[in-house]
């Protein structure tokens, strides 16, 4: 279990949104995503969980952040908020059979993390640590160091479209061969897009 504490945090993907209104099974939801982060090597993590009942229905939020160790000093972390609301249960024919489903609004939030502790890979002193932070910005930066945020680009989106994939699948879209390949690929294009920039900016700020 890795302690959030010990490391410097990088925001790669700041709140990736999924959205979806209808009919929906939570326990479906909850094994597409487990399955996705074993598949990706994630070691599961639960923050939060609540639940509570309101006049339109009840409201499940769950606060997840598995992580991908890397090495001993770099780990992707995703954090996945998932929220459903106005929740209520019917009985509902889909795809021939008749079983209970959920029926609601689901919003399903992504930030993507990269986690670093130099200090345990050299036991860096204050300074050493410093001019690391300053090689990695201005003139060098590991190659392994470097292909973190495509990393962290590339399972997002493969767990966004599993979800995607299933949330499509109660609206009888899922029947579409390629459909799930093309959404991963399209959210991981728009994301890594997003990393560059958010690179590019941050460049023009610290040369302001």
């Amino acid at each position: 279990m890795i302690n959030e504490i010990n490391y410097e945090k990088f925001l790669r993907i700041n709140n990736r949104q999924l959205s979806y209104k209808g009919i929906f099974r939570a326990d479906d939801i909850f094994s597409t995503v487990n399955r996705a982060l074993e598949e990706k090597d994630y070691t599961k993590r639960e923050k939060k969980s609540e639940e509570t009942v309101t006049e339109t229905g009840k409201r499940i939020y769950v606060e997840l952040r598995p992580y991908r160790v890397i090495t001993n000093y770099l780990t992707l972390m995703i954090k996945i908020k998932i929220t459903l609301d106005n929740v209520t249960e019917s009985p509902v024919e889909h795809k021939s059979e008749k079983r209970i489903y959920q029926q609601g609004d689901v919003l399903i939030a992504f930030d993507g993390w990269v986690l670093s502790n130099y200090h345990n890979r050299w036991g860096m002193k204050p300074w050493f640590y410093f001019l690391k932070g300053l090689m990695n910005k201005f003139v060098y930066k590991n190659p392994l160091e470097a292909e973190t945020g495509g990393k962290l680009a590339q399972d997002t989106a493969y767990i966004y479209a599993k979800i995607k994939g299933l949330l499509n699948s109660y609206q009888g879209e899922l029947g579409k061969p390629r459909m799930e390949e093309e959404i991963k690929k399209q959210v991981e294009k728009e994301l890594k897009k997003d990393i560059k920039k958010e690179k590019n900016e941050l460049k023009k700020l610290i040369k302001d």
